[in-house]
């Protein structure tokens, strides 16, 4: 299930943007402030993220400009909720790095449009609920791995490791920003652990001859790759 994270500190307005999305099927997440969607940010990485532009803290200009400049959530979708609908606001939101920009008021059913374009569009998370690379295939819903009808037996760790580098495939990653997007940034783990999951990934996979598409770069980190170049 698709998440998303929503910035904005008058309740009414968030309860309200709370209930048309999980009517349509997101997981949401809640925070009144920058600062405490910085700590869920921290924790887990939702598929997009409302931000309102009038915050208490932190305004959700300086927000989005955060986000799209650290490295770990470059990516994320933002779309800005805002009243202020002059020309010159709407080119500070998008050159802030919005991907999209709505006025209020605004309709439910628009807000969920924007929302499903812009997840469509900046293809950075992937929507769809079944993955399937190189011969395995990973069912989000059903929290299953299979490879030509056989299940693959991981552990919740593992299971979450194989998605993030299945989401993300031909794309090399250290042990700290796989710390970051599979454990968070609020749990102290030792980056070299994540070696000791990748070996029972890799073991698991071995069972339906897939190991080798979890492939090691030296010098930098890990992939999943369905090109074995012997890297």
């Amino acid at each position: 299930m698709r998440q998303i994270l929503i910035v904005e500190d008058e309740q009414p307005i968030r309860e309200m943007l709370a209930y048309a999305l999980r009517r349509a099927g997101f997981d949401v997440c809640e925070a009144e402030d920058s600062h405490k969607a910085r700590i869920h940010l921290t924790d887990k990485r939702p598929d997009l993220v409302l931000i309102d532009w009038m915050l208490p803290d932190m305004s959700g200009l300086e927000l989005t400009r955060l986000i799209k400049r650290e490295s770990a959530t470059r990516d994320l979708p933002v779309i800005m909720l805002t009243a202020r609908a002059a020309e010159g606001d709407k080119v500070a939101g998008l050159d802030g790095g919005a991907d999209d920009y709505m006025t209020k008021p605004f309709s439910p059913r628009e807000l969920l449009s924007r929302i499903n374009a812009v997840l469509r569009r900046t293809g950075g998370t992937s929507t769809e609920d079944k993955i399937d690379l190189g011969g395995l295939q990973l069912d989000r819903a059903a929290h299953r791995v299979t490879a030509g009808g056989a299940d693959v037996p991981l552990g919740p760790t593992e299971y979450r490791m194989l998605e993030f580098f299945m989401l993300n495939p031909e794309r090399v990653y250290t042990r700290a920003q796989v710390l970051d997007r599979v454990w968070g940034g609020n749990v102290y783990v030792e980056e070299r652990t994540i070696d000791v999951h990748i070996r029972r990934l890799r073991k698991a996979l071995e069972g339906v001859d897939m190991s080798h598409l979890v492939q090691t770069v030296r010098g930098s980190g890990y992939r999943f790759s369905t090109k074995d170049d012997g890297a």
